[in-house]
């Protein structure tokens, strides 16, 4: 069936790509705006990844079944077709996603496209295999449990780096959540006074995204909680057990670095337009210039923002929401003007307690810790994964 009967037909091909927090927002609004569609989900396994609770798994209080989350009875209900593999490129048009499935590639053919694939981690540091990044999922988490178990003391660094050509491609907040966590629950173990914690960064103020009042506030609680800090030198290299920087070298038993990101690999095979920092350019609207019905939502993406803008799952979520109003629209023949806020709401946890960070175009503020919003935190947590499961 061609664009054209598609269009008239009212039976539009949609395909998704991604099992990320963009991609299950898309597919959600899709079906509500959408409801003759036939769309497809492309990803490597039918799982989402609850990040934001991955800080809590090195104290043992989340587990791999919490934080992956089986989304076919989702696509069930949605009628929603799951495609595994791993995306490779796409036609010159956007109108086939070449996809990888064992050593055969397929081509799946669509009338609009969502991309919510997702960014990737610069890996570029030397002696990067020595860092284990929080936000690689389950997997990474674990190894950062593990390891906690079998240290008796020692030092542990935690920092995060960016992507110098694209200021947004950086994420912080999980550092900071980690960090103090791992403090709390080394002294809820009895041990903390045999630990070191170093929090280090090329920045003199790190988390300035977050706005000032919140670094005066992460940076004074680093030096209430007696956190030692490498501020303002750029790591150059990491070894198995120290740091080397601009300004010198400490050691580090254990490193957790978060670093920059960039767009997935595949852009390199396809005609997308990609920002300096390798994201995929993005309009207000979320639409990819110069390509018909072709959106972009979430960390792959390179959007008109303000210097602040965070890589977040909730500004993922607004920007599928836009998404899906604006392929809808498309195939109505009506505007595509949908767009979304920018605004960050980080609810940053301490195993126990938690502070809100909070900043849009108007105003921006941060809360003192209370046990309320970390309670608060995990019953977000149960409300966005309930109507999934």
């Amino acid at each position: 069936m061609s664009v054209a009967q598609s269009l008239v037909s009212g039976v539009a091909r949609i395909t998704v790509i991604g099992a990320g927090f963009g991609a299950v927002t898309a597919i959600r609004q899709l079906r509500q705006r959408m409801p003759q569609a036939k769309i497809s989900l492309i990803a490597p396994e039918p799982t989402l990844q609850y990040f934001p609770s991955l800080i809590w798994v090195p104290a043992k209080k989340r587990e791999r079944n919490d934080i992956l989350v089986d989304l076919r009875p989702l696509m069930q209900r949605l009628n929603v077709q799951f495609i595994p593999g791993r995306v490779t490129g796409l036609s010159e048009d956007a109108r086939q996603v070449q996809v990888m499935q064992g050593e055969a590639e397929i081509s799946v053919e669509n009338d609009g496209l969502i991309i919510a694939s997702g960014g990737r981690f610069l890996k570029k540091l030397p002696g990067i295999e020595h860092a284990i990044a929080v936000c690689e999922g389950i997997d990474a988490a674990e190894r950062i449990r593990d390891r906690l178990a079998r240290m008796t003391g020692g030092t542990i660094a935690f920092g995060f780096g960016t992507n110098p050509n694209e200021p947004s491609a950086v994420r912080g907040g999980p550092m900071f959540e980690l960090l103090f966590g791992i403090d709390r629950l080394l002294r809820q173990q009895g041990r903390r006074d045999q630990f070191q914690l170093v929090f280090f960064n090329g920045a003199t103020r790190p988390g300035n995204r977050l706005g000032e009042k919140a670094v005066d506030h992460l940076l004074a609680r680093m030096d209430k909680l007696g956190i030692r800090t490498e501020l303002g030198a750029k790591p150059l290299r990491f070894e198995a057990d120290k740091i080397v920087t601009e300004a010198g070298e400490f050691a580090a038993d254990l490193i957790l670095f978060m670093p920059g990101m960039t767009g997935p690999a595949w852009l390199a095979q396809s005609p997308l337009p990609t920002s300096s920092g390798g994201m995929i350019q993005a309009e207000a609207t979320t639409a990819v210039p110069g390509f018909d019905r072709v959106f972009v939502v979430g960390d792959s993406g390179s959007y008109p923002a303000p210097d602040w803008a965070p890589k977040q799952a909730h500004m993922a979520d607004l920007m599928a929401t836009a998404a899906a109003g604006n392929m809808a629209a498309a195939f109505a023949g009506q505007p595509q003007t949908a767009t979304f806020q920018w605004e960050l709401i980080c609810v940053m946890d301490m195993l126990d307690r938690a502070v809100l960070v909070f900043r849009n175009t108007r105003r921006q503020f941060i809360t003192p810790p209370c046990r309320l919003l970390h309670y608060a935190k995990r019953l977000f947590e149960w409300w966005y994964l309930r109507p999934i499961r």
